[in-house]
Formats: C-alpha cells, structure tokens, sequence
C-alpha cells in the first residue's frame, strides 16, 4: 500500500483523477497567524477579493467573494475570471496589485503556481488541483487537524495525513520517504502522539551510527562482551518500550544490523551483545528514508525480507516547494514557537513574498532557521526583507509553460472530432463521451480550443 503526494498536469481521462482550479489565501502579512484557506473554482465565473472587516467568503451564483482585514486593500481590490481557456486577473484597486514580484497593469493571463499579492494578503493560483471530492472549500480555521503537525490545505497530503492518524493506533508499521528536512520526524512524533502509547518517543539517525557500534547501540551490550563495555546498557530499542522508536535514514543501516533488527520485528524480543539471553520489547517502530529502499533491495543493499517487514503503508512528504500552499501554516506555527510569550511579528510584504517566492532547497529545516535569525534581527520590529537570508532576495524566474501531455493531445484530438461530426454542440458532444456539459466546456477551456455552441446547435 502507499500514499503519495503528486502533481499530475493530466486532465481527466478514463479513471484519472479529477483536477479544478483553486484559489489558496496562504498569507495574511499582518496576521501570520491567520489560518490559510482553499476556495474550488470550479463552476466559478467570477471572484472578487477586496478588504472587510474581518476574513469573509461569500458565494453566489458562479461567484466567489473573498474579503481580508488588510487596510491596505481596496473594498474591491481585484478581480478574476475564467477567459477561454486560461484564468485572468484584473486590478480594481487604487494601491496595485502584485503577480509574482511585478505590479499588474490593467490584467494579466495567471500560470499555474502565480502568487497574487493584494498589499499586504497573498494568493496562489492553481490551475488544476487534485481531489477536491467532498469539502472543496477549506479554511484551515475550521478544518483542524488531529495534530498541529499534520495541517495542510493540499488535498492529496490532507488524505495522506488522515491515513497517519487512522493508521497511527493500529499495528501497521508506516515508513516515511522525503527529502532532508520535509517533517518526517515530525510526522513520526504525530505518529508516537496518535498512539497513546505510554512509552517514550526515541529517535535515531541511522546514518550517524558509527558501523562497528550499530549493533551495541540498538540493541544493547551486556557488561564485558568488549573492551570498554564497562556495564550493562539497555540500547535504542529497549529504551522506547511501550513507546516509538523512530529510525530515520533506515536504508543506511549496515547488513549485520538489518538482520538483528529483522529478529526484533518478528520475535519481538531483543539479543543484547554479549548475551545469551533475549530480552522481550514492546515497540512501535516507524521508519524514514530519502532513499529508494526498493532500489537497494534490487541492488542487495537492503534486505528484501525486512523491506518487507517495513512496508507497511508507505507516506511520501513532499518538499516544501511543492507545499507553498502551505507555508502560511509553517510560517504561523515557526513565528508561534519562536514568540510563545509575546506578540508574533507582522511580516513585510517583501519579505512574505521572498519566503513564498522561494524554492526551500533544505525544506522547512530551511526555512525554520531563516524565519528564527529573521526574529533576532527584527527585535520588536516586523520582519522584513533586509533581516533574512540574502539568496530569499533573488526573483524566482516564472517556469515556462509546460508541453500538452500525451494524454491531453488525445483529449484534444477527440474533442476537435466530436466538435466536427456535432458541429459544435456541446450537449451532444457530452451525451457521446458520457460527460456532463460543464465538463467538456472546462476541458475546452483549458486546452484554449473553440467554445462550441449550446444545445440549440
């Protein structure tokens, strides 16, 4: 079994998942603290953002109203709308609205991925959004997570992380893969938490272990079984019985010790080194790696019967620059610990869009540290541009705009013949392919074909 987090650009085809566009409200600077949210835009001909007096959305016939407390917004401060087959956005306001670091003049075509920046309140659009079966709508206000550690607005890490609290009190062992410093221990901690073990939570980086000492470490070493085992020490897995023991980086692990761990996994029970006999554990472990465990298998790096033994349910954490929908909610909880007895700082808009502009290459790890010198340097102050790292200065050039997947060329060449042997009825053409009206229409949208004619013909 596994969970994984994607970004597929593939339009819905056959048994492909459905994708609709979405507005995400990631950042309130002034209130950082202020919870994200997620608006569907599907069915949606029209959104208006522009200030309130307090976060408010409003929907009503194909169309969406979102009002900020920014006092810096105009009432109506922008506004967008779907135009053929891309979204456009339109400054309202008398202060300027911002696309990715350039002030808009009069309107501009939105990208996948834009970040729309109304004074001191930043959106992202995206086109195509995996998912959004159920509550389409999210305010991360209202939406709260078993844990703080397991809040998202991004549907596919939303199902993931329900998954982890589902999973977390059975016996089904999780391993969790990601790049350094996407929140696997984090994850693991949630995961300890949701057990209601009443053990301790131990965590080890397989990749720190010094090899001759592997064994000895995890397991355990009776007085005098080498030189320098001056007494008996109970070792890793003995001292998170009744908890969690949390192996980071479990693919280093060398051969000797895959087989002693192995042992454990079945029999429960511990060998210290050097002694005769067993010693019985009650452990919950979870696993973590950045490497591909099945590719070592396949290489004899790694034992396929304890991979097997691991391979529980397999959760993939995506990098962080895959998650900045969710930065509002990392930057809110960091600024929150940091400031646990005083006011959490306002952020400068230049500042908030250097954070969501860029790419996180260490993940939150990254991102925790530049946002905690930012609040030395800051003092009382708010945060801005100047207290963080200079390489956040650097503009994110805007990726270029990816070529029609194989499967969109398809969907597109039946739409033209069906456009064709219809002449361009949209009601017949949805009674042939099975589909709704809507949905040949957003299709038709997104790949900038003709929009056809109504059922009237």
């Amino acid at each position: 079994m596994s969970t994984t987090f994607s970004r597929s650009v593939d339009e819905e085809i056959g048994g492909a998942p459905r994708r609709s566009p979405c507005l995400f409200l990631v950042l309130e600077g002034l209130r950082p603290l202020a919870a994200p949210a997620r608006f569907s835009l599907d069915d949606v001909d029209e959104v208006l953002l522009g200030r309130g007096d307090e976060r408010a959305v409003k929907r009503g016939k194909r169309r969406l109203e979102v009002r900020v407390p920014d006092p810096w917004m105009s009432s109506r401060h922008a506004r967008l709308e779907p135009r053929s087959s891309r979204w456009v956005l339109e400054d309202t306001s008398k202060n300027g609205t911002v696309v990715n670091g350039e002030r808009v003049s009069g309107t501009t075509v939105l990208g996948d991925g834009d970040l729309i920046e109304t004074q001191r309140t930043f959106f992202l659009f995206r086109d195509a959004v995996e998912g959004l079966e159920g509550a389409a709508d999210v305010d991360a206000r209202s939406a709260a997570p078993p844990l703080p550690a397991l809040a998202t607005v991004l549907p596919p890490l939303q199902r993931a992380f329900a998954e982890v609290d589902l999973l977390a009190r059975s016996p089904v062992s999780i391993i969790l893969f990601g790049e350094s410093g996407t929140g696997k221990e984090v994850v693991a901690r949630a995961v300890h938490v949701l057990s209601k073990r009443s053990g301790p939570f131990v965590a080890v980086n397989c990749g720190a272990l010094v090899p001759s000492l592997v064994e000895s470490e995890l397991f355990g070493v009776k007085k005098g079984a080498f030189s320098g085992a001056g007494e008996d020490r109970p070792g890793l897995v003995r001292s998170a019985h009744k908890g969690t023991l949390f192996l980071d980086e479990v693919g280093d692990l060398p051969p000797p010790a895959q087989a002693a761990l192995l042992r454990v996994l079945q029999e429960r029970e511990v060998l210290p080194v050097g002694g005769t006999k067993p010693v019985a554990v009650d452990v919950r472990f979870v696993c973590a790696s950045h490497r591909n465990l099945a590719a070592l298998v396949e290489t004899g790096g790694f034992r396929a019967d304890l991979h097997a033994r691991l391979l529980g349910r397999r959760v993939e954490l995506p990098p962080l620059r895959d998650r900045t929908e969710d930065l509002g909610i990392l930057v809110g909880a960091i600024l929150a610990r940091i400031h646990r007895e005083g006011d959490v700082p306002a952020l400068h808009p230049a500042a908030a869009r250097a954070l969501l502009l860029h790419d996180w290459p260490a993940n939150v790890r990254e991102l925790e540290q530049a946002l905690t010198a930012a609040c030395v340097l800051a003092g009382r102050g708010p945060i801005e541009l100047k207290h963080l790292p200079p390489e956040l200065a650097a503009p994110r050039p805007r990726p270029a705009a990816e070529a029609e997947s194989e499967a969109q060329q398809a969907l597109r060449a039946e739409l033209a013949r069906l456009l064709a042997e219809h002449k361009g009825n949209i009601s017949a053409i949805a009674r042939a392919m099975g589909k709704r009206r809507q949905q040949i229409q957003r299709w038709m949208r997104r790949l900038g074909m003709p929009p056809g004619r109504g059922a009237g013909g």
